[in-house]
């Protein structure tokens, strides 16, 4: 059984930067890609940035530039620096990852951008 644990979302003003975290733990013997999804108030679920196991990239334009995906293979974790955040951002970050022939979700973290 495998668990994807997220951390890091929270309140921040626009301009400003937070870091998310999904850590991967359970009966994993490798994770192929990892990456983040986000789902804002009545906007289906879109793709912010996924990292290969080859830590290739791949990023939604709008958030090119700003946000930076990154993964330590060594602890099973993912991260998504995000920087010069806009109220746009403001949604739920979900961590996916793919281990094995099946796909893991995390739970889900919060994030607003507010003044």
């Amino acid at each position: 059984q495998v668990q994807l644990v997220e951390s890091g979302g929270g309140l921040v003003q626009p301009g400003g930067s937070l870091r998310l975290s999904c850590a991967a733990s359970g009966s994993i013997v490798s994770i192929n890609a990892m990456g983040w999804y986000r789902r804002a108030p009545g906007k289906q679920r879109e793709l912010v940035a996924a990292i290969t196991s080859g830590i290739s990239t791949n990023y939604a334009d709008s958030v090119k530039g700003r946000f930076t995906i990154s993964r330590d293979n060594a602890k099973n974790t993912v991260y998504l620096q995000m920087s010069s955040l806009k109220p746009e951002d403001t949604a739920v970050y979900y961590c996916h990852a793919g281990i094995g022939f099946h796909g893991y979700w995390g739970q889900g973290t919060q994030v607003t951008v507010s003044s």
